[in-house]
């Protein structure tokens, strides 16, 4: 009995240690690398434009610079199709493309330096979109470079390190710009060149990206025959990313599309009344941050770890299925804390329950994004899934003020909860049909740049 278990523990031990592989610390940093401008055009950068004077109306309006993320899928075929001359064989395609990527989130992020939306803003609105522009593309050749870089089985596990850099660079682009730019502010007042200087930080902090990007191989990947005119390649780039999915898996397309388009909804449209909850419950400023960044985060990255080794032991589609239970039922959790007023240990295990349960999801969902992905088209093709996946829970998530006036929070939380039983019986449809198994093509060779 004593060997069984030692033999157990060596088991666990063995997968943990695909953790250790350099595909894994790889996408560590280059995780942190894709995380970094997020906040930097959105939420921090909403604390500088307020601090500066600028009107709520206008800086909500703002927020819409994000929308450049969900249309990424436009210019995704030329990502995974057109080289880039000189740079594209000296790093291959898809280096050259994060080189590219990284250099125009330098050069936005130290346009934004340079200005002082107090007197400048509609200059830094257009060094935001460059930013975003930057970010959104260093995703598309990102998302493509990880999945050419491991088989299936390592994916999640590749996920897992790629949110945990990610996560990591929301910090340092959240809360570690603030404290940057409280180091180094004179007075108590507005003061531009404090924020400037953490802006120029934060444009130095791609480094990370940048030196990982160069010192890493470039993957292996499947080529498609040359085109042999300008219309055989436009509809080689443009159209065969998307009629090849559908031709792989015909009607079946309906349900996976159906799965990718509401997997996240419970997590999505709950997250939108998260902050409203906490203020209208009495929790402070610094309890809600104490626990979001100290428990939420731990949290976070546990369970993308934990996601990691058992996607990798037991099968994407299973911890999939786990994943979407644990969201449902971490949102009842909020439900009851809703009844328990102003209860901090309450809210420490909710929050820790709730961002395990993220954790273990992402990193499955991640996973089963990649192996939908033709390794042919896997720019475009993840492109769309990743864009695909934020649209109905966004637009559902912006009546979910309403909602909670109408019939309060409770009856929101568990709602949430219930529209997240769709996604069970999906994935119940796609593992019990067996759908998602890959159909290479027959035809391929393996190139690379």
């Amino acid at each position: 009995m004593v060997f069984v278990a030692l033999n157990s523990i060596r088991s666990w031990a063995t997968d943990f240690r695909v953790y250790l592989e350099w595909p894994c610390l790889r996408m560590l940093f280059l995780g942190f690398s894709a995380g970094l401008p997020l906040l930097l055009i959105l939420g921090t950068l909403s604390f500088w434009l307020r601090e500066a004077g600028i009107d709520r109306s206008t800086i909500g309006y703002l927020t819409w610079i994000g929308l450049i993320y969900a249309g990424k899928w436009l210019w995704a075929p030329l990502v995974d199709r057109l080289p880039i001359p000189f740079l594209g064989r000296l790093l291959g395609r898809r280096r050259s493309w994060l080189i590219c990527a990284q250099a125009i989130i330098v050069l936005g992020l130290l346009g934004m330096a340079s200005l002082d939306p107090k007197v400048a803003i509609t200059p830094m609105v257009w060094f935001a979109l460059l930013v975003a522009f930057g970010s959104a593309t260093q995703d598309i050749a990102l998302d493509a470079f990880r999945i050419e870089s491991a088989d299936s089985d390592r994916q999640a596990a590749l996920a897992a390190t790629y949110q945990t850099g990610y996560r990591l660079a929301l910090i340092w682009s959240g809360a570690g710009v603030l404290w940057l730019a409280a180091r180094v502010e004179t007075g108590a007042g507005y003061d531009a060149s404090a924020w400037q200087f953490a802006y120029v930080v934060m444009a130095c902090s791609i480094a990370v990206g940048v030196i990982t990007t160069l010192l890493s191989k470039e993957p292996a990947r499947i080529e498609l025959a040359k085109a042999r005119n300008a219309k055989a390649w436009l509809h080689q780039t443009l159209i065969e990313p998307f009629s090849e999915f559908i031709t792989r898996y015909g009607w079946h397309a309906i349900a996976i599309l159906g799965l990718i388009a509401i997997y996240r909804i419970s997590d999505i449209v709950m997250g939108i009344m998260a902050n409203p909850f906490y203020v209208d419950m009495g929790y402070t400023k610094d309890e809600v941050a104490a626990v979001s960044k100290v428990f939420g985060v731990i949290m976070t990255l546990l369970g993308a770890f934990i996601g990691g080794v058992l996607a990798l032991r037991f099968g994407v589609m299973r911890i999939l299925f786990f994943g979407a239970v644990l969201s449902a039922v971490s949102n009842l959790l909020f439900a009851w804390l809703a009844t328990q007023g102003h209860d901090l240990t309450g809210l420490v295990w909710v929050i820790s329950a709730d961002n395990l349960s993220s954790g273990i999801a992402t990193a499955a969902f991640i996973a089963f994004l990649s192996s939908l992905t033709n390794i042919q088209y896997s720019a475009t093709q993840y492109a769309l899934f990743s864009s695909m996946m934020l649209l109905a829970p966004k637009w559902l998530a912006g009546f979910s003020g309403v909602f909670v006036d109408a019939f309060g929070y409770p009856v929101f939380f568990i709602s949430t909860a219930i529209i997240g039983v769709p996604v069970l019986l999906l994935i119940w449809l796609v593992i019990h049909f067996n759908l998602v198994q890959l159909k290479k093509p027959e035809s391929a060779t393996i190139a690379v740049d």
